[in-house]
């Protein structure tokens, strides 16, 4: 079994919203996606979708996005988005997913010897940047809901298990400083950190915190093209 990730594919069947104005990255990529992942995955793998799947605004549009992922090959395992509108109650969202699609919200699920959890996060402000008291309270909150992923990945976890951690915003700040994130990402042993959110921006897509390796994995940014974690 192996695990590969992308994230942010923005998909749009039902209230179209062509991604292709950001860019020439965006041009068909959907396609490209796709091909990629027949060529890479097989039926025992697990794909990580780390936030923003859809745009759509309603649970009921989904379907089709999902649709568009169901019959390629893996399990997926997906977390909300900033751009996740149509997420509302973790029991709704499941109620509509795919067979081999599986949701995480304040939780965690295991395959084999692999323990994944997740959230969505909130921004980490960069260093002088003022905050405001709103932020403030969304990143308290949000660092809350990390843990509550966190531990229920530990009641999963036995000897030689490694625990994989979905985020949606970066867990740290453009100068990689510690956040209450990356705080509990340590202190909780994680293995490696997935995440998306950034667009357009030339950056790494894989870097070590600390000994915990972080990937960056928003398609457009990775060439649309699924990375392989472990």
């Amino acid at each position: 079994m192996r695990i590969f990730a992308i994230s942010d594919l923005h998909l749009s069947i039902n209230n179209p919203k062509p991604m292709d104005i950001f860019g020439p990255v965006w041009e068909g990529y959907i396609d490209k996606i796709i091909s990629d992942w027949k060529e890479k995955v097989n039926e025992d793998d697990v794909v990580l979708l780390a936030g923003d799947f859809s745009w759509a605004m309603k649970l009921e549009n989904t379907v089709q996005d999902f649709n568009i992922l169901k019959n390629l090959p893996g399990k997926k395992v997906i977390i909300r988005g900033n751009h996740d509108y149509w997420w509302k109650s973790i029991s709704a969202v499941r109620g509509i997913l795919p067979k081999n699609f599986y949701a995480i919200q304040n939780d965690a699920i295991k395959f084999n010897n692999i323990i994944i959890c997740g959230t969505r996060g909130w921004m980490v402000s960069e260093r002088n940047a003022e905050v405001t008291e709103e932020n403030k309270k969304i990143f308290s909150r949000e660092v809350i809901r990390l843990e509550l992923t966190l531990k229920e990945a530990q009641k999963l976890k036995q000897e030689g298990d490694k625990v994989i951690c979905m985020m949606h915003y970066p867990p740290t700040n453009f100068a990689r400083d510690d956040s209450g994130f990356t705080n509990l990402i340590e202190q909780y042993n994680v293995d490696c950190v997935v995440f998306g959110h950034i667009h357009g921006k030339k950056i790494n897509t894989k870097f070590i915190k600390n000994g915990i390796p972080y990937y960056l994995t928003s398609c457009d940014i990775v060439g649309n093209k699924l990375i392989e974690i472990i």
